[in-house]
């Protein structure tokens, strides 16, 4: 009789820790900003059907990087636990520190469990407050540890650039829009080079605490996005070429027609 291969514990879980980082660095990032009203996502997604970010409850957004198939299960069991706690005790009682420490239950089980592979995923779980200082985000690896997010944080794909480049750039209080600029410049950037992500190829939502309704989850349009993101844009145009704000010589002198800008809307800002 043949004696069993022997692999000491330490060398398996590296081994299953090793797999499990792979198989995530290869997807695309998903970054979550903390803004003045609320908690922005947004991550590089081309396809319309399958979707990293999402609704878990009224005010709890999830939103994971990985094996598709693999996070959906785990989302679609957080939306059936949330609307069970929901429903037998209280809507209040439904947290994101409870469906973290649910995920990280799982994820963890699953992880040291000899019998499959451990699942290639990383989480988000996002809770709007009431003000800015109520605002939760938890991030859960995929062997079931939990750890609070400040500011900001990325996982999956190019994070160490991309978390740079925040770090940098980043300050307590943006709007929305600052927010949403700024991370778009942030997932593309790279070492190699900075480069413009179509609105098209782009994943965006939001926990808005301003919304006057119970769910404070919001998708942003792809129309929406072109508009936000192109508005800095068409203002560099409007200063010329050269160095922006220098005059041109051969130009009239004539002041320019200042453009209208409609209630709500804010002024387009120079890159």
């Amino acid at each position: 009789m043949s004696m069993p291969f022997y692999v000491s514990p330490e060398q398996l879980m590296k081994d299953r820790a090793d797999f499990a980082r792979k198989g995530i660095a290869r997807g695309r990032s998903v970054a979550v900003v903390r803004y003045a009203d609320g908690i922005l996502f947004v991550s590089e997604n081309p396809s319309a059907a399958l979707h990293k970010v999402s609704e878990i409850y009224d005010r709890i957004a999830f939103a994971a990087v990985g094996r598709y198939n693999e996070f959906e299960n785990l989302r679609i069991a957080g939306v059936r636990l949330a609307d069970m706690r929901g429903y037998s005790y209280d809507r209040l009682d439904v947290t994101g520190r409870g469906l973290a420490n649910a995920y990280a239950q799982t994820l963890g089980s699953i992880f040291s469990s000899g019998g499959e592979k451990p699942y290639e995923i990383e989480i988000f779980v996002g809770e709007v407050g009431d003000g800015p200082e109520d605002d939760q985000v938890f991030r859960l690896t995929f062997d079931g540890q939990v750890v609070e997010e400040h500011d900001f944080a990325v996982m999956g794909g190019a994070a160490e650039s991309v978390t740079t480049y925040l770090r940098q750039r980043y300050a307590s209080g943006l709007s929305r829009d600052e927010a949403l600029r700024l991370t778009v410049a942030a997932l593309g950037h790279s070492d190699s080079g900075d480069r413009r992500i179509p609105a098209g190829d782009l994943e965006v939502a939001v926990l808005d605490r301003t919304r006057t309704q119970t769910r404070k989850f919001r998708r942003l349009t792809e129309a929406a996005l072109s508009t936000l993101l192109d508005a800095p844009a068409a203002a560099g145009e409007s200063a010329g070429e050269g160095e922006p704000g220098a005059a041109d010589p051969a130009a009239p002198t004539t002041t320019p027609a200042t453009p209208s800008i409609s209630p709500g809307e804010e002024p387009p800002v120079a890159p």
